[in-house]
């Protein structure tokens, strides 16, 4: 039985962090789904759309098996489990993030307990990167060389054509 991970998240936008991880994911898995969770009580940054765009545009040459996926609705667990995983992949940056994965992992294990919560910790540079981070630094003076160093090219030029 192939191993099939899930990494999820709403990458608003893709991250240098959110790349490490699916290149983690790729070498740890069969397969690896990126789910584009979409929020529709949130008013997002950048559209589905161009999030989905980029994030297929940064994993094309990442080797192995990687596809794109957009989650409307409903429990990612189900999701999972209708995608034929068998992982779910976090990132662990700080105690916060552990506290909140280790709930979520124990409530999607109670949901379906074939499906294992795979946590990773991202190298130090990493750690402190998030989108909200990324998006906090838009219009603010000399943005551009502090999102530059937090996402990849491709996602430093959909956001600077903004």
């Amino acid at each position: 039985m192939p191993h099939i991970g899930i990494y999820a998240g709403s990458f608003d936008p893709p991250t240098n962090g959110h790349l490490w991880m699916i290149r983690q994911g790729a070498a740890l898995f069969d397969e690896l789904v990126v789910a584009l969770a979409v929020n529709p009580q949130k008013t997002p940054f950048l559209s589905t759309r161009e999030r989905e765009e980029v994030l297929r545009e940064i994993v094309s040459d990442i080797p192995g098996r990687i596809r794109v996926a957009v989650v409307q609705h409903g429990f990612l667990v189900d999701f999972a489990r209708e995608a034929g995983a068998t992982h779910l992949l976090r990132g662990l940056r700080n105690t916060s993030d552990f506290e909140y994965e280790k709930t979520m992992a124990r409530m999607n294990g109670r949901m379906d307990s074939a499906i294992q919560t795979v946590l990773m910790v991202p190298p130090s540079e990493l750690e402190e990167i998030s989108s909200s981070l990324v998006r906090g630094f838009v219009g603010t003076p000399g943005w551009e060389r502090w999102v530059q160093a937090c996402v990849p090219p491709q996602v430093a030029v959909l956001i600077r054509q903004r």
